[in-house]
């Protein structure tokens, strides 16, 4: 056959556009033409085809040779196309069969030598080929990632020789059985470690449980990096359908690692990132640390020592969830529903209303050094908390401080009953949802309003308190929400 066909899958975002690889040879001069909108990695691609069919032994086609990367209008780039192109020129040479190539979907990167090599994005190409019904041939290296798509055959090589006898019926591959990824133990990450700060750990707890972003600031040294390394442990566990998702963004990413699998992700850019590092981007759209912290928490250390353009675009995702990337030739969307959780120091010292009274910062320079976080981006953060330095033996434990267990067991609790009742976490309520389930007393109602006139507050930092007033009631066990419950709501938007 002098036409041939083979199935492959291309990156854009999270989703897996299928890529059809048409191969076609005609008499005439020798010559390769590769067409449909191909990036320089692909376009090399030729060039290491040709030498990995040489090397494994297979006759390269003296023929005028034109290949199709269908559709001819998606953007395609990496490496991830050289095992189908050199399967369709095997195939369209009559040197395996073309039938066998018909529900069989191929992703991998050619060495000179014909061995293959792995790509990144192979999660997402999974869950696709899945859902078309069709079995998948990866790299090696690749396959335990494959493998997590559950119901998908997935075949792996290491050569291109293998696959060669797979397809021709002389050595038929087996279908991968995963060993399974190593779980990821967050079990060391212990609240009781933390000593004093009986307040940050309730408003930890509170966090976790409704989903709500958390701001710590106090002077160096009284706890925030740690409280907020312990979040992801209190956290419920990532639900399947979650889990896949956290594991197809990090298949996309630079390190494509899958290590914690399958924990909540918990990530700390460095105050010195750009924005394009936060939310993604770069001439081929990679994911940002904001969508590498999907379903986890993204936290924020030294907040106002980020540039404020960077701090800026986290507005709308902490809003709607997803990142949208343009670019000249493709849109590209990642998802991107985490909890924020920053840390700040309350001047540029650090000490600023220490007991120890060693601030020297003048009162502009405190102004100006808060000045630096928008009111729009502090609206969306539902908890502002003072950490302030406790004098106590370092050696001393904290009684009554629950262990990570303990206070995991009370967040599940809440968490169930924000599933049952909504379906969702409180921190994720529409306006509608809000009225439906956070409904108050004609005087509770009353003595909100007038609370929140008096301070101030956004229409926004108004359904915020009252969002966090909905956990305090879930922790609580209690039906509705309850006066002192929104005042104490109400106190985390004063400690800013």
């Amino acid at each position: 056959m002098s036409l041939a066909t083979v199935h492959s899958r291309a990156q854009l975002g999270v989703s897996a556009p299928v890529v059809s690889v048409e191969v076609h040879l005609a008499n005439g001069l020798p010559a390769l033409s590769l067409v449909g909108l191909p990036e320089t990695a692909v376009r090399e691609s030729k060039d290491r085809v040709r030498s990995a069919l040489q090397s494994s032994g297979f006759d390269f086609p003296q023929k005028r040779i034109t290949i199709n990367l269908a559709p001819a209008d998606l953007p395609k780039d990496g490496g991830r196309f050289d095992l189908a192109i050199a399967l369709g020129l095997l195939a369209a040479s009559a040197q395996v069969p073309a039938s066998a190539l018909t529900t069989l979907e191929c992703l991998g990167e050619l060495a000179l030598s014909g061995e293959l090599r792995p790509v990144r994005g192979v999660l997402p190409a999974a869950l696709a080929a899945r859902d078309a019904g069709h079995s998948l041939l990866v790299p090696l290296a690749n396959a335990e990632e494959a493998s997590l798509a559950t119901g998908l055959t997935v075949y792996a090589a290491e050569h291109l020789l293998q696959v060669s006898a797979h397809l021709n019926g002389a050595a038929p591959l087996a279908p991968y059985q995963s060993a399974g990824l190593p779980m990821a133990d967050q079990r060391h990450l212990e609240l009781a470690d933390v000593q004093g700060q009986q307040q940050a750990k309730r408003a930890l707890i509170i966090a976790a449980a409704g989903r709500h972003n958390l701001l710590f600031s106090g002077p160096p040294g009284t706890g925030k990096t740690l409280l907020a390394s312990r979040l992801p442990a209190l956290l419920p566990p990532l639900s399947e359908a979650q889990a896949l998702e956290v594991a197809a963004v990090q298949s996309l990413g630079a390190s494509h690692s899958l290590s914690h699998w399958p924990c909540r992700p918990f990530r700390q850019p460095h105050h010195t990132a750009s924005a394009a590092a936060l939310v993604g981007g770069g001439s081929s759209p990679q994911p940002g640390e904001i969508s590498l912290a999907h379903h986890g928490v993204l936290f924020l250390d030294e907040l106002p020592e980020f540039d404020r353009k960077v701090l800026e675009v986290l507005r709308e995702p902490l809003e709607s969830g997803e990142i949208v990337i343009a670019r000249a030739r493709e849109k590209v969307r990642y998802p991107a529903r985490f909890q924020l959780i920053a840390a700040m120091n309350p001047c540029p010292c650090g000490y600023h209303g220490d007991p120890a009274g060693q601030c020297r910062c003048s009162p502009e320079q405190v102004q100006r050094y808060r000045l630096k976080l928008s009111g729009p981006l502090l609206d969306r953060i539902d908890l502002h908390l003072n950490v302030p330095r406790e004098l106590h033996s370092p050696l001393a434990h904290t009684p009554g401080t629950p262990s990570s267990a303990e206070a995991a067991a009370q967040v599940s609790h809440a968490w169930q009953r924000q599933l049952t009742r909504q379906g969702k976490a409180n921190a994720e309520l529409g306006l509608t949802e809000l009225q439906q389930h956070c409904s108050l007393c004609a005087e509770d109602r009353d003595w909100f309003e007038s609370a929140c006139q008096r301070l101030n507050l956004s229409l926004r930092a108004s359904h915020r308190c009252l969002k966090v007033a909905r956990t305090l009631a879930d922790l609580a066990d209690a039906p509705h929400i309850q006066r002192a419950m929104l005042a104490e709501a109400l106190q985390y938007r004063l400690s800013h």
